[in-house]
């Protein structure tokens, strides 16, 4: 696909959602994930997230859909604005996988589609009770992301839409080529989604360093674990889990190193003096947004993804990272807590 944005958006228009229809997921993200379900006329609802993962929160998934809906007519879940849920989003933020086990558990139990957001996340592993799988291929459909900062980017945009079963691959064909089938005839409408051959060309001369690439990601942020703990900095701030699952050598690969730091803003500054580049992610959750003011969210409403836009704040992690840079971050952030 044309983005890792029209990927989903794709995958949408294939399962045919749209006016009246509702999709969960999580305000703590890129705005994408929920532009894309507002963009095929359906209602974005808002779960929050686990406040050590960031992900989305399974427990607070469960407990939406068992307080906050009502069954229809038809025995479908309903929002408290009327609209039927027909799927969940969750977002493997940062590289690490969501809890897949509890949340296909919970979609099976109320019928409702998984759509992984694996735009952050390809080459990251989960181990849930059917074994270990890697990102993008624990739901029934996923998406990616090529964009030039993702671990495996292109030279502009371009995204993947993947799925499982062929009659829903047959549709996502349809939509990525204004739904035609053949020259000039419209099953459907669809949308300009296709891959550029250079940007294919680029990302297929990269799938190989993917794996090294990683590895060089959770060699990194093991120094900085090593460096916070020898600086005595691991009480300032929390740093991202390790892992799920030690076991697994791709647990994390780290797309982004966040921490979260209560005198974020100061320390961002204090970084960036210093000639360190350094990011937020993100700094108003979804639900706060201005667009979606309709959707009758306000403050406090998600406090752990609210307290994250807060708090979060990304340190340099790609692959060709020296370690005496890393050495100099974390020389800075001594600084700014000792001075």
């Amino acid at each position: 696909m044309s983005s890792g944005t029209d990927a989903q958006l794709a995958i949408l228009m294939a399962l045919r959602i749209g006016t009246g229809d509702a999709v969960i997921t999580t305000p703590y993200t890129f705005f994408a994930t929920a532009g894309c379900i507002h963009r095929v006329g359906a209602e974005p609802v808002f779960v929050d997230v686990e406040n050590e993962t960031l992900n989305l929160d399974p427990a607070k998934l469960r407990e939406y859909l068992e307080t906050r809906c009502h069954a229809g007519d038809d025995e479908s879940l309903l929002t408290p604005n009327g609209n039927r849920i027909r799927a969940i989003i969750p977002v493997h933020l940062f590289g690490m996988c969501c809890g897949m086990d509890e949340i296909l558990e919970i979609a099976a139990a109320h019928g409702l589609e998984v759509i992984e957001d694996a735009a952050q996340a390809a080459g990251a592993e989960y181990r849930g009770r059917a074994g270990v799988g890697k990102a993008g291929s624990l739901a029934r459909s996923a998406y990616f992301s090529f964009f030039p900062t993702k671990n495996l980017g292109g030279a502009g945009d371009g995204g993947m839409s993947v799925c499982r079963d062929t009659e829903l691959a047959d549709r996502l064909r349809l939509m990525r080529n204004h739904g035609m089938e053949h020259r000039y005839f419209h099953r459907e409408v669809g949308g300009n989604f296709r891959l550029d051959a250079i940007q294919a060309a680029v990302i297929h001369a990269k799938l190989p360093y993917l794996a090294g690439w990683n590895a060089q990601r959770r060699s990194n942020a093991a120094h900085y674990r090593a460096a916070f703990a020898e600086r005595g900095l691991l009480g300032e701030f929390l740093t991202p889990p390790p892992a799920h699952d030690p076991s697994l050598e791709n647990s994390h690969i780290y797309h982004q190193f966040v921490i979260r730091a209560r005198d974020r803003d100061n320390l961002m500054a204090h970084l960036q003096a210093s000639g360190i580049g350094c990011a937020i992610y993100y700094p108003v959750p979804l639900h706060l947004q201005e667009c979606f003011a309709g959707l009758g969210y306000k403050p406090g409403d998600l406090p752990v993804s609210e307290a994250a836009a807060r708090e979060s704040l990304a340190l340099p992690i790609f692959p060709e990272l020296l370690p005496e840079e890393i050495e100099a971050v974390c020389d800075a952030i001594r600084d700014h807590y000792r001075k």
